[in-house]
């Protein structure tokens, strides 16, 4: 497959795929779901990092379970919120900034909770869905990242001896 881009020599790929119907899946179309890649790898770092989700708390399998579930409910409110200031905005979802979305909410939800009146809330919801809608990002849909693992510092080190024998010797420090 040939890949064109204004001002940029074209470049050829080799595509493996389970689509086979050449017909009903053209180059152009398998192109362009490749790219789309992009947008689905930031909406898994936004819920992984930005929630930090990327460290699970819960100690047993329904704890755990139930944060997963938490957190997938406050990435829908954000994005739900950020549907409908793109709306407001005339502009796609995905132009705007998760982050910012997030940052811009947890400002305003001590406002929004000591609102007075219906009034008063209604019109901070209003500030609020223009304030994300003019948090943006710019479209990058060939942007590439290498498959590599940063570390980022956590609160706890890494256990460096099996399981067993740390808490046996946390339980002999009690």
């Amino acid at each position: 497959m040939d890949v064109r881009q204004k001002g940029f020599r074209t470049k050829r790929y080799v595509l493996v795929t389970t689509l086979t119907d050449a017909a009903a899946y053209g180059a152009n179309d398998l192109a362009e779901l490749y790219r789309r890649r992009w947008q689905a790898e930031l909406n898994l770092r936004s819920l992984k990092t930005t929630l930090q989700m990327d460290v699970l708390r819960g100690q047993s399998p329904d704890i755990v379970r139930k944060e997963v579930w938490a957190h997938l409910l406050a990435y829908n409110v954000v994005r739900a919120l950020m549907a409908r200031a793109a709306a407001a905005e005339g502009v796609r979802p995905d132009e705007l900034s998760f982050t910012g979305a997030l940052h811009a909410l947890n400002a305003f939800l001590p406002r929004l909770q000591g609102a007075r009146t219906e009034e008063e809330a209604s019109r901070l919801g209003t500030r609020l869905l223009r304030l994300i809608g003019r948090r943006r990002v710019g479209d990058r849909p060939d942007r590439y990242e290498p498959r590599k693992i940063k570390r980022r510092p956590k609160n706890y080190g890494r256990l460096n001896e099996p399981r067993q024998q740390a808490r046996k010797r946390m339980a002999e420090k009690a």
